[in-house]
């Protein structure tokens, strides 16, 4: 289990509430979301990472085969970008999906069945880790293709722009995409054609083993949208504040019809690029630092300065969060595994 940073011990880096409303000088998430959704924003957190080091736990039983690709310590990322979401927006997600899933409302049982490859999975245990979707809660799908996602996402754009749906459709990519062709080819049409799209890259600085400053010629990845004519903004990924910031601002801006954003949440993924990352590319002390960093416990103490949850609460949601997340791996171990006849039903080419 990952080591999450005491809120106490991150407790100094909250800023001090002001108080009142008015002239309220607390992070934008404290000013805009009820506390029931701040709540439930850590839960989610929890959620996604207690989720995937259950996953990490089972493929080293032996339950889950083939490879996996964690997001530890990327989850502000995905709950603060998702939080002004309702199901009728869309997402398309990446080969480190995980979390953009549970953050659109996945069920944990569904995704552990969807990794045993079990018929209870999404995708009936079809796809596995990255190719979980789930159209009823809006999410168009992970992607193993690097980039994969930026053009459906466009393309579902367009459909709900022609439709005149009030709805948006997030695209997460992570940044050894931003050098892939598909990457600019679906930022430009978007823009030409204002297109209720939010391109949100993940930049976690490492496209596999390849840091950001050897394969990237700007210093920020949100420096791109310029030759495109939309706005483009960099936040710290790691606080659900800033990205919820960042993510609310393009969406009401894609809902009035004014096009797309490109959003940077520059954060880490403490583990290594898959399972298979021996992780020689990056020092403990790089790493150390940015576990430092945490998000969790970050935004834990955060909630606890402005009076939103007491440590007692916060206790409470992770003991919550282990329960679902025990009974989400038994629900996944007892269900039936496809039948052999059937191995290629539901399973489409073009």
């Amino acid at each position: 289990m990952s080591a999450i940073p005491k809120a106490a011990d991150v407790a100094e880096a909250a800023p001090q509430a002001s108080g009142g409303r008015e002239g309220d000088n607390r992070p934008f998430a404290f000013r805009h979301f009820e506390p029931a959704v701040l709540k439930d924003a850590l839960r989610q957190m929890h959620l996604i990472r207690r989720f995937e080091e259950g996953a990490e736990e089972s493929y080293m039983r032996g339950l889950i085969h083939g490879t996996m690709h964690l997001s530890i310590g990327q989850e502000a990322s995905a709950v603060g970008i998702c939080l002004p979401l309702t199901d009728t927006d869309q997402i398309t997600s990446t080969h480190r999906g995980h979390g953009h899933c549970i953050a659109k409302g996945a069920e944990v049982g569904r995704m552990f069945a969807e990794f045993f490859g079990k018929e209870t999975g999404y995708c009936r245990g079809r796809g596995g880790s990255m190719h979980i979707a789930d159209v009823t809660k809006g999410n168009l799908g992970a992607n193993g293709i690097v980039g994969g996602g930026l053009p459906i996402a466009v393309g579902a754009a367009l459909s709900m722009k022609m439709q005149k749906r009030p709805d948006v459709v997030v695209s997460f990519f992570g940044d050894g995409a931003n050098n892939e062709g598909a990457f600019h080819e679906a930022l430009n049409m978007a823009s030409i054609w204002k297109l209720p799209v939010v391109f949100v890259c993940e930049n976690n600085k490492y496209g596999m083993s390849v840091s950001t400053e050897r394969s990237t010629a700007v210093k920020n990845i949100a420096d791109r949208a310029v030759a495109y004519s939309m706005p483009g903004v960099t936040v710290d990924g790691n606080s659900l504040s800033d990205v919820s910031e960042a993510s609310v601002t393009a969406i009401e801006r894609a809902r009035r019809g004014e096009g797309p954003t490109l959003i940077e949440c520059k954060t880490y993924r403490h583990r290594g690029h898959s399972k298979s990352d021996r992780n020689r590319y990056r020092t403990k002390e790089e790493i150390d630092d940015w576990i430092s960093k945490d998000p969790i416990g970050r935004f834990e103490a955060e909630l606890i300065q402005y009076g939103i949850v007491t440590d007692g609460e916060v206790e409470g949601i992770r003991a919550d969060v282990e329960r679902e997340i025990a009974e989400g791996i038994e629900f996944a171990k007892n269900s039936p595994s496809p039948d052999p006849s059937d191995a290629t039903r539901f399973v489409y080419t073009a």
